[in-house]
């Protein structure tokens, strides 16, 4: 849906859960094997990842000014669950937080948000204003405002109906 480039570190596993749902056609990649396997869950855990990525949705839109989608689970509740680690490289006592059980896909989102926290990332880490769309970006812009996965198409769509709605 986006032209551009992935979110920076863990980032990329919150953005590719987020974007395994196309809403405008209702496309799941959670649907398909391959899908799952590329967020390394099983079959069983599909309806655990759903929740978690419409709480994902919900937080990227606020980063973005904008309300929630819907109805759901807030992400600190699920994000609770989550056992994390605090890791310390012996070389340069260098810290981070790592999931308890490497497996588990709350606890790697987690470890990715609070990586992100802690590198100043996270609350750029958005969802598309577009209501058919709501796909996560990472904004890059210098003052932080973007508003659509893509100006070539969200954006655009959101510009036109502006200016039909002047014309009416």
């Amino acid at each position: 849906m986006t032209e551009r480039s992935p979110a920076p570190g863990g980032l990329t596993l919150v953005e590719a859960l987020v974007n395994t749902l196309d809403m405008e056609s209702g496309a799941d990649a959670l649907d398909t094997p391959e899908g799952r396997e590329r967020l390394g869950i099983t079959a069983e855990e599909t309806d655990r990842a759903r929740t978690l990525r419409e709480s994902l949705r919900a937080t990227l839109l606020a980063h973005a000014g904008h309300p929630p989608h819907r109805d759901v689970t807030p992400l600190g509740v699920l994000l609770a669950e989550a056992p994390l680690l605090v890791t310390v490289d012996p070389a340069d006592g260098s810290a981070a937080l790592a999931p308890a059980d490497g497996r588990s896909l709350h606890a790697r989102l987690a470890a990715a948000v609070a990586e992100g926290l802690v590198a100043g990332t996270w609350t750029r880490l958005k969802a598309c204003a577009a209501a058919d769309c709501h796909w996560a970006y990472y904004d890059r812009s210098p003052a932080g405002r973007g508003r659509w996965c893509s100006m070539q198409v969200c954006g655009a769509r959101a510009k036109m109906r502006r200016y039909r709605a002047k014309e009416v």
